[in-house]
C-alpha cells in the first residue's frame, strides 16, 4: 500500500483529488485496520478465523500488486491521462474505493457485524438467509448456482457478466454487502436479472466502472446536444444510480434519482427532455414495459397503537415530524414511517441518514397506514381512565378530538414527567442531537429533534405543556 501511495504522488501522474481519489482511499484503508487490529489485539485467532477478513486482506494484497504492476509496465504512458494503463489504474481505484465501503460496512467501528448485516430488500433477506445463513461472503460459483434456481441465468457470457456487475471487489466471492448493493440497484426481487438485462446489459446509457470525472469527459462530446446522457453506479454512494447529462445551455450535471427506480428516473426525464439521447445516441430505449406499479405495502394499525396514540391526542398514521400528512413511505433498512414532503425537505436539507435514528437511508418503500377500525372493534375497546373521555369512544369521534378532554391536574402530571425525561436525556446525551427544519405554507417552521422524534411520547409531553400554559393564560385574562 506505501508503495502504491508513494507511485501516485509523483508530480507527472498528476492524480485529480475527486472520487474515487486513491491517495485517500488507500490512507483510509490502513486506518480501519489499524482500528480493527485495536479490536482483535488480544484475540488475533477471532480475526484469523473470519473469512471474510481472510479474503480481504488477500484481495487487498493481490490489487496493490496489480496498481505496482501497472507503473511497472505502463512506465511513461502512466502519465498519460487517456491510456489505456491510466484507465486500469481509474478502475482500481473505483474497486479500491469498493473494499473500503465494505470493510466499514462489516466492521462498523472495527467491530465484526457481518453476520447481523441487514440486507435493505426484504425478498432479497429471506434469499440469502434461507441459502446463506449467518455467511457473510460466498464463492461466487455456489451463489451462481443458488441464484439460478430463483432466477435463471441463460447462458455462460450472461454468467460472466452478472458477474462483472455484482462482483464490486473483484474477487471471485459475493458478500451480503455486494448482493445488497446490487439488489437495490436492480429491483424489485421478481424481476431482478431482468431489470439488470435492461440497465446494465442492452441500454446503450449504461457506462460500468466510470468516475465522475470520467462521465463529464465522456459528454463534453456532446456539448451541442441538450439531453445527451449517461448512467452509471454512484461510488460515493454504492447503491444508488449517478445520471450524467447535458442541458439546454451546454453545462454537464449529475444527479442521483431520489425515492424512485432508475427505469422511472430515465422516463421522468425523457419526458422533461433531460435525458434523450444515450451518450448521444439518437434512439432513446423506451422503458415504460419495465416500470410497473408495485402494489403498496399496507399496515394495520393495532388496537394497542389506536389506545395509545388516543391517549396522546393524535393518531398512528400521522407524520409525527409535520403533523399534517400521513405517513406513506418507509425507509429501509430501519423501517422508520413518515410522509414524502417531509423525507423531500430532509434530504433537500443535506440531511444524513434517517431523521429518526440516524441510520443510514438505503431504501424507501411506499406503504399505506390502514386506520385502525374502530366500529368493527368498539366493543372489545377497555374503558378510559377519564370517564369523560369514555363518551368520545362511543360516539366515534376523531382522536385527536380528545385531547381538549384531559383534566389540568393530568396536563400537569404528563407536563412533569416530560420535564423529568428531558432532563434524563440531557444527561445521557453526549452530543446535541441532530436537528433540521420542515417548512409548510401555513404554519412557521417548526424545529424537530431526532432524539425526541423516536420517541412519540414526547409529543404528549409538549403538547401538555402547551395545553398548560394557554390554560393559566385563559385563567389569567
Amino acid at each position: 500500500m506505501d508503495k502504491v501511495v508513494k507511485l501516485c504522488q509523483q508530480p507527472r501522474v498528476n492524480l485529480k483529488n475527486s472520487p474515487p481519489f486513491i491517495l485517500d482511499l488507500l490512507p483510509d484503508t490502513y486506518q480501519h485496520l489499524r482500528l480493527v487490529y485495536a479490536r482483535y489485539e488480544l484475540e488475533m485467532h477471532v480475526l484469523n478465523e473470519n473469512e471474510f477478513f481472510r479474503e480481504f486482506l488477500a484481495n487487498l494484497a493481490r490489487k496493490c500488486k496489480q496498481a505496482n504492476k501497472l507503473f511497472k509496465e505502463g512506465k511513461e504512458r502512466m502519465f498519460d491521462e487517456t491510456s489505456p494503463q491510466r484507465r486500469n489504474l481509474t478502475k482500481l481505484s473505483l474497486v479500491f474505493s469498493h473494499m473500503l465501503a465494505e470493510l466499514k460496512a462489516l466492521f462498523p467501528d472495527g467491530s465484526f457485524a457481518g453476520d447481523s448485516f441487514r440486507i435493505t430488500k426484504a425478498d432479497a433477506e429471506t434469499f440469502w438467509r434461507s441459502n446463506f445463513g449467518n455467511k457473510t461472503i460466498v464463492r461466487w460459483s455456489e451463489f451462481r448456482r443458488v441464484l439460478h434456481s430463483v432466477h435463471p441465468i441463460s447462458s455462460v457470457l450472461e454468467s460472466m457478466a452478472l458477474k462483472a456487475t455484482i462482483d464490486l471487489t473483484c474477487n471471485d466471492f459475493i458478500s451480503c454487502f455486494e448482493f445488497d448493493v446490487f439488489t437495490r440497484l436492480f429491483q424489485p426481487w421478481q424481476s431482478l436479472l431482468r431489470n439488470w438485462q435492461i440497465l446494465a446489459v442492452t441500454h446503450p446509457g449504461y457506462v460500468a466502472f466510470l468516475t465522475y470525472d470520467e462521465v463529464k469527459a465522456r459528454l463534453s462530446a456532446y456539448l451541442d446536444k441538450p439531453g445527451a446522457y449517461v448512467f452509471r453506479l454512484s461510488c460515493t454512494r454504492l447503491g444508488q444510480w449517478a445520471i450524467g447529462y447535458v442541458t439546454a445551455d451546454g453545462r454537464i450535471f449529475q444527479t442521483i434519482p431520489q425515492n424512485k427506480s432508475l427505469c422511472q428516473a430515465l422516463l421522468d426525464g425523457n419526458k422533461d427532455g433531460s435525458y434523450l439521447y444515450p451518450d448521444g445516441r439518437a434512439v432513446n430505449p423506451d422503458l415504460s414495459f419495465a416500470v410497473r406499479e408495485e402494489p403498496e405495502d399496507h399496515i394495520q394499525v393495532s388496537q394497542e397503537q389506536y389506545e395509545l396514540y388516543c391517549e396522546m391526542g393524535s393518531t398512528f398514521q400521522l407524520c409525527k415530524i409535520c403533523a399534517e400528512n400521513d405517513k406513506d413511505i418507509r425507509l429501509e433498512p430501519c423501517g422508520h414511517l413518515l410522509c414524502t414532503p417531509c423525507l423531500s425537505a430532509w434530504q433537500e436539507s443535506d440531511g444524513s441518514g434517517c431523521p429518526f435514528c440516524r441510520q443510514d437511508i438505503r431504501g424507501t418503500e411506499q406503504i399505506i397506514v390502514d386506520p385502525f377500525n374502530q366500529q368493527n372493534n368498539n366493543d372489545d375497546l377497555p374503558l378510559l381512565h377519564n370517564p369523560q373521555q369514555q363518551p368520545l369512544l362511543q360516539q366515534q369521534r376523531s382522536p385527536c378530538q380528545l385531547q381538549p378532554q384531559l383534566q389540568l391536574h393530568q396536563l400537569q402530571q404528563l407536563q412533569q414527567q416530560g420535564t423529568q425525561q428531558s432532563q434524563q436525556q440531557q444527561q445521557l446525551q453526549e452530543s446535541q442531537p441532530l436537528q433540521y427544519q420542515t417548512q409548510n405554507q401555513d404554519r412557521s417552521t417548526t424545529t424537530v429533534s431526532s432524539s425526541i422524534l423516536t420517541d412519540t411520547t414526547s409529543a404528549v409531553f409538549a403538547q401538555a405543556s402547551s395545553s398548560t400554559q394557554q390554560s393559566h393564560q385563559q385563567k389569567g385574562s
